[in-house]
C-alpha cells in the first residue's frame, strides 16, 4: 500500500543518527495511553543485552531538541535500561504528519485497543480539520473503517472503561451502540459481563431489549420475574422464526407460517414446499 504521508523534503529528510535520550520529548499526540510496566521492563532487559535494534523516529522540536514521532515503548525501555543515547531516524514532518505517523505505527503493530484507535482518528480530524476520508487516506484505511471506529466514541467513558476491564471485544461494543441511552448501555454491559455472553448471544440479548421497548406490555414486572422472562424468550423465538421464514421467501422459496392462538397457547404450522425439478 502506498503511503500518502506528505513529508517535507530537504537535506535532513530521513537522516539516521544517535541522539541523547534526554533531548527527546514524548509525542503529545501519541494515541496509545497505557504502557504495560512489565512489558517495558522485559523490553528494557532485551535492550541491555542487544541494544535498540529498530531506530526511533523523531523530528526537530520547535523549541530545540527533538520530539518523538514513533517508538515510545523503545524510548521508555531505553530510559529504564539506562542508555544515554539511542539510534533515531530524523525526519522533517509537520504536526499533522507526526500525528498520522504515530497512529500508523501503532495500528501496524496492533498496539492500540479499539477505543484508542477511535480517539486517534478523532484527534487527526479535530486538530487538523480533516474529513473522515482525508484521515483515512493518511493512515491507509477506508472511510467506512474510520467512520465505524468513530461511532464507538458515542459510548460514555465509564462504559468504555467497563468494556476494557472485562476484555470485551469491539463487536460487543458495537452491539451496545444499538441502545440509545447511557444507563441502558451500562446495564446491558453489566449483564453481558455477568453472564459471560459471547458476541452472538450479546446481539440476541440486545435485540430482545429493543423488542421490549417496542412492546412495553412485555416489560418485566418485579414480582413476576420468571414468568415474564419466559414470555420474552417465547417472543424472541417467534421473531427469530419469522425472520428465518422471511429469508426463505426472499430466496424464492414459498414458505409460509400459519399461526393460531387460543387460551391453551399458540399453534404454528410451517409449510416449506418441495423443490420443483
Amino acid at each position: 500500500m502506498m503511503s500518502v504521508l506528505t513529508l517535507v523534503s530537504g537535506k535532513e529528510d530521513r537522516t539516521l543518527r544517535r541522539i541523547r535520550v534526554s533531548e527527546i520529548a514524548r509525542n503529545p499526540n501519541q494515541p496509545r495511553k497505557y504502557f504495560d510496566p512489565e512489558a517495558i521492563a522485559q523490553l528494557a532487559e532485551s535492550i541491555r543485552q542487544y541494544g535498540v535494534l529498530n531506530p526511533l523516529t523523531v523530528r526537530r522540536a520547535p523549541g530545540g531538541g527533538y520530539e518523538l514521532v514513533a517508538g515510545e515503548r523503545r524510548l521508555r525501555a531505553a530510559r529504564v535500561a539506562g542508555l544515554n543515547d539511542v539510534p533515531c531516524l530524523l525526519i522533517a514532518a509537520d504536526n499533522e504528519d507526526s500525528s498520522a505517523i504515530a497512529l500508523v505505527e501503532n495500528l501496524q503493530r496492533r498496539d492500540l485497543d479499539f477505543f484508542e484507535e477511535a480517539y486517534g482518528f478523532k484527534r487527526l480530524i479535530d486538530q487538523y480539520g480533516l474529513t473522515q476520508e482525508e484521515a483515512a487516506r493518511k493512515v491507509g484505511k477506508t472511510q467506512s473503517a474510520v467512520a465505524n471506529k468513530l461511532r464507538l466514541l458515542r459510548l460514555s467513558p465509564q462504559n468504555m472503561e467497563l468494556i476494557r476491564s472485562a476484555n470485551l471485544t469491539e463487536r460487543h461494543a458495537r452491539c451496545l451502540l444499538r441502545l440509545h441511552d447511557d444507563e441502558e448501555r451500562m446495564n446491558a454491559t453489566h449483564y453481558i459481563i455477568e453472564n459471560e455472553l459471547n458476541v452472538s448471544r450479546s446481539e440476541e440479548y440486545i435485540e430482545n431489549l429493543l423488542e421490549q421497548k417496542k412492546h412495553p406490555e412485555l416489560a418485566e414486572p418485579p414480582h413476576k420475574d420468571n414468568v415474564v422472562r419466559l414470555i420474552k424468550d417465547v417472543r424472541f423465538f417467534l421473531n427469530t422464526l419469522n425472520r428465518a421464514v422471511g429469508v426463505m421467501v426472499d430466496a424464492g422459496i414459498g414458505a409460509t407460517v400459519d399461526r393460531q392462538e387460543n387460551e391453551d397457547g399458540i399453534t404454528l404450522t410451517i409449510n416449506i414446499p418441495h423443490a420443483k425439478s
